[in-house]
């Protein structure tokens, strides 16, 4: 037996949060009740006249973490499945799951389970050589360059950036002017550490003198991105617009990441680049036609 919380947890997000989610898991360290080892067959549950065994009941669980569900306590997980098999039984009372539209909900449920019980199935079938590896690790390095870099915020009006204690909230042609004004300081001599912390509207970096942590491509806005590594090492570069405000660039280092310190993630994109490609192939095995009489173009 497969409950209906079983069920419902390894469909897709509905709009509206289930009558009894489960919460996330328990405290780490928290006190945990003595182990009891019973029998497989034992019952350890009741519903109505419904029996949940010990066997059934580990089973349900082992389907929802195999899903990616994380599990509360077990009698609090238990509790929360008996109040949802309890209002289900009463819904079967009243006949509710032989009205048309139950029908229709329980069949499209059902179908989103079994298709992604067959994506995770193909996933763990899916096979990654060393070749494969480097083959996608030749045909993607620029995804695995990493830039690092120190900058110096100075924000407009209309930034995500909040203004800092007795700023002043300058209009765009001011904020270009004091970022020119500061790249020209730092380039005749001026510490950009020291000019970070007094200037910078980038609090979180100005603390620490411009540093930013090491990033790759994707990480940052495209105005900076593309800055950051077009820009030639130790040169500072010239004030960066993006929606924050005008950025004075400074690049340290830049550098490709090893295959060996990618390898986990290159692993990682490769068996979700293959169990699609697994799964469109599935899909084309049914082929699915539209009405455009009815469904339009």
């Amino acid at each position: 037996m497969l409950p209906a919380l079983a069920v419902a947890q390894q469909t897709p997000p509905a709009p509206q949060p289930p009558a009894h989610p489960a919460p996330a898991l328990e405290t780490p360290g928290a006190p945990q009740p003595a182990a009891i080892t019973l029998p497989l067959e034992a019952v350890v549950m009741t519903v109505g006249t419904e029996k949940i065994t010990r066997a059934q009941f580990e089973e349900i669980l082992a389907a929802l973490t195999a899903n990616g569900q994380r599990i509360p306590g077990k009698r609090q997980f238990a509790t929360q499945l008996g109040e949802l098999e309890a209002v289900a039984a009463g819904a079967r009372k009243r006949k509710i799951d032989q009205t048309v539209a139950a029908k229709q909900l329980i069949a499209i449920q059902t179908d989103n389970v079994l298709a992604n019980q067959l994506q995770r199935q193909v996933a763990e079938e899916v096979k990654i050589d060393e070749a494969a590896e480097h083959a996608y690790y030749d045909s993607h390095k620029a995804q695995f360059e990493q830039v690092k870099a120190e900058h110096i915020l100075i924000r407009f009006k209309g930034s995500q950036v909040p203004v800092k204690a007795n700023g002043k909230d300058l209009t765009d042609e001011e904020a270009l002017a004091k970022a020119q004004e500061i790249r020209k300081k730092i380039a005749d001599g001026g510490d950009f550490a020291a000019v970070a912390k007094a200037e910078s509207d980038d609090t979180g970096t100005g603390a620490t003198g411009g540093a930013l942590p090491p990033f790759s491509k994707g990480q940052m806005v495209k105005e900076f991105e593309d800055a950051a590594f077009a820009q030639p090492v130790g040169e500072l570069g010239q004030p960066v617009k993006t929606k924050y405000g005008y950025h004075i660039i400074k690049v340290l280092e830049r550098k490709s990441k090893t295959f060996e310190e990618e390898k986990t993630n290159i692993d990682r994109q490769l068996k979700q680049q293959l169990t699609r490609e697994a799964m469109e192939r599935i899909e084309k095995e049914t082929p699915v036609t539209l009405d455009d009489t009815y469904f339009g173009k």
